[in-house]
């Protein structure tokens, strides 16, 4: 197993409403070598403010979990996930990439994708969502008039970051340049006190927004309820929603419509698969969510919702495209009209720069 701390520049600052982002990501990579010398990828790709820490990833991963995997055998892949959990509380993003790894590893054995792996595809394209975060409104402004004639359709607006009266302007901008066939999505991140929330989202509510993500903090799921009874707007919950359990309390309050699944929360595609099974049976649809991912963790969210149904309102995959300057992929997953392809070929579908890794990497790769 080798490890590569990867250090991203990015296009523009980001203003996510828990925390901004400035200058460059960093992410931890991962290769494995099956003993037949097939090589699969897996990504972690925290946020200190979210989930966690790239260096605790890396940490959670060379200390932790490379005793496990290495001899493991290539397809118990749920098995060596109820190891890691039993060794390491957490650190889900480190245990999502071992999985990724090794979903990519048995794909290429086989000649199947990973969704084919996890099921079979549903899907050969995700409606792709672009978050309006930049401080500098005026150039996501020029981007969406590049985006949308080329097919783009969705735009989410992280709302969290202003006061009311700016917040509303900005969205009564979109509003009025982009009309109504313009699919708008509102993320709060957290920011609203639970006290007058329900006034400032019934203005929100009169610009028809899709949803309205994560209003309040994660914990006053008591608040959650009540704007989801109060509004007509569907309330989707992110950070309220890391695991199974998170969303059992939720169908149980009734606290949100719909919720954001993160492949960075749930620490690995079955696991995903495994909460969308509860949402499934809830009726709560599932939203693609992102973290600063690049190539490599997109491509296993796309083999994911590819093959589970109810992740529906599609997907903000984006970052590789048209945040990330430069990513590790030989090719970039394809964004054709508004849609991320899901990519073909087995395993993950997608053929890793070394060159890219190394010239990216933080400090020397760890074997």
């Amino acid at each position: 197993m080798r490890l590569f701390p990867i250090e991203s520049p990015i296009r523009m600052a980001r203003l996510q409403g828990v925390g901004t982002v400035e200058g460059a990501v960093t992410r931890v990579l991962l290769d494995l070598t099956a003993s037949d010398g097939v090589v699969g990828w897996g990504e972690a790709a925290p946020w200190a403010v979210f989930t966690g820490t790239p260096e605790a990833a890396f940490a959670a991963l060379d200390r932790y979990l490379r005793p496990l995997v290495l001899g493991a055998p290539v397809r118990r892949i749920r098995a060596l996930g109820a190891a890691m959990d039993r060794a390491l509380v957490g650190h889900a993003e480190a245990k999502l990439a071992v999985e990724t790894a090794l979903f990519d590893i048995l794909g290429r054995q086989s000649g199947l994708s990973v969704a084919d792996l996890l099921g079979g595809r549903v899907r050969d394209t995700i409606p792709l969502s672009f978050s309006i975060a930049d401080p500098d409104f005026a150039a996501d402004l020029d981007r969406m008039r590049a985006m949308v004639p080329a097919g783009a359709r969705i735009v989410k607006v992280k709302t969290g970051v202003r006061e009311h009266r700016r917040k509303m302007a900005r969205l009564e901008a979109i509003r009025a340049e982009f009309g109504a066939a313009l699919d708008l999505r509102v993320d709060d991140n957290q920011a609203l006190a639970p006290f007058g929330a329900i006034r400032l989202l019934r203005d929100v509510e009169t610009l028809a927004p899709t949803f309205i993500e994560q209003p309040v903090a994660r914990g006053h799921l008591a608040a959650m309820t009540s704007l989801a009874a109060a509004l007509d707007t569907p309330i989707l919950a992110d950070e309220s929603c890391f695991d199974a359990s998170d969303l059992a309390e939720i169908v149980r309050l009734g606290a949100a419509d719909a919720i954001s699944v993160k492949l960075m929360k749930t620490g690995g595609l079955l696991k995903a698969q495994g909460l969308m099974a509860l949402a499934d049976a809830a009726g709560l649809p599932g939203y693609g969510g992102t973290l600063w991912e690049g190539g490599v963790a997109l491509a296993a969210g796309t083999q994911f919702i590819a093959a589970t149904p109810g992740v529906s309102p599609g997907c903000e995959f984006y970052m590789p495209h048209h945040v990330l300057i430069e990513d590790v992929l030989e090719t970039r997953v394809e964004n054709r009209g508004g849609e991320v392809v899901v990519p073909d070929g087995p395993g993950l579908g997608i053929t890793v720069s070394e060159h890219a890794v190394r010239a990216n990497a933080r400090v020397r790769a760890q074997a």
